[in-house]
């Protein structure tokens, strides 16, 4: 890529900083909403309110709402993201395996929504208007309008109590793991429910994208010239359907990554989203702004390597930004 190519990169790398400024300003503006008292929550009911007003005084909490904020954005620049409140550990330490586990479930979800998504919206486009077409949009549209953490149970009640294929919760067996084949094997559910919105996503979108590429004139041509029909989709028809297919897919990562709070939960999964969820509920606000930062930041670059991905396949995308 040239450097004029490499403009529109630079400005989203810009744009970065202000969207996780505002991403801290709006975490940190809703925490206030949420009742309790971080520093009677640490002390337990029985504290007194002098103990309380010295552990608010210590934190900062005594300090007006800016100066608290203006505060954690210090810390932000000195790469200092705080201590727990609940369990007084460092941030950083406290979720850097916890996103791991999350990036785990977050690739494995992918990888199902690629592995079925994408055929699904081939064929369906292939056999456009025919019943598996109709079938298939049909399923999607039910899937994308399902709650994933309902899903998640029904998986568990059908697949776990009900066969004990596999495990109900967690990463690894507590008595006995047994290394990546045990963590694949609890990998399964929890990945095939955080799954199901974005790969009826994408099913729908890739269909709608090769339903135009078969129309052109090239594909045509191609069939005239007696090429199979599965090499005029899978050669010649993804190729040209890939940019907008990229596109999709890294917004749908970008949800996968928020959406995997609720799959985490329901199956024990020890990520991020279980972390924050229970730092929610305790009002330990420093490990959730530093949570809600490491999703946002790991949406926004997930995006920005969409996007340099487009302008790879497509040189088009590349002049109209430059326009």
């Amino acid at each position: 890529m040239t450097a004029l190519a490499w403009r529109p990169v630079a400005g989203r790398l810009a744009s970065t900083v202000l969207i996780l400024l505002g991403v801290s300003l709006i975490v940190f503006l809703l925490l206030q909403l949420v009742p309790g008292d971080p520093a009677r929550t640490i002390l337990g009911a029985g504290a007194t309110q002098e103990s309380v007003a010295a552990v608010r005084a210590e934190l900062g909490l005594d300090k007006p709402l800016p100066a608290q904020f203006l505060d954690y954005l210090g810390g932000l620049v000195t790469g200092d993201l705080g201590r727990s409140l609940t369990v007084n550990q460092d941030v950083t330490t406290l979720l850097l395996p916890r996103f791991e586990n999350t990036l785990v479930l977050t690739g494995a979800a992918l990888v199902v929504c690629l592995v079925v998504g994408i055929p699904l919206g081939v064929l369906a486009a292939r056999f456009q208007y025919g019943l598996f077409d109709r079938v298939a949009m049909f399923v999607t549209l039910a899937g994308a309008s399902v709650p994933v953490y309902w899903f998640g149970l029904v998986l568990i009640g059908l697949l776990a109590l009900q066969t004990g294929w596999f495990p109900t919760s967690g990463m690894y067996n507590t008595r006995n793991p047994g290394g990546v084949p045990d963590m694949l094997h609890h990998l399964v559910l929890p990945a095939v429910a955080a799954a199901l919105v974005p790969l009826a996503v994408i099913a729908r979108m890739v269909r709608s994208v090769f339903v135009d590429v078969l129309q052109q004139d090239y594909i045509r041509t191609l069939r005239a010239s007696g090429l199979s029909e599965t090499a005029i989709l899978w050669r010649h028809g993804l190729r040209n359907a890939l940019p907008p297919i990229v596109n999709v897919v890294g917004l749908q990562v970008g949800y996968l990554l928020g959406g995997v709070i609720f799959v985490e939960v329901v199956f024990g999964w020890p990520g991020l989203g279980q972390q924050l969820y229970t730092s929610i509920t305790q009002r330990d606000l420093p490990v959730v702004q530093a949570g809600t930062l490491f999703v946002a930041l790991a949406f926004v670059l997930v995006n920005l390597v969409a996007d340099v991905t487009v302008g790879l396949l497509d040189p088009r995308s590349r002049r109209g930004a430059r326009a």
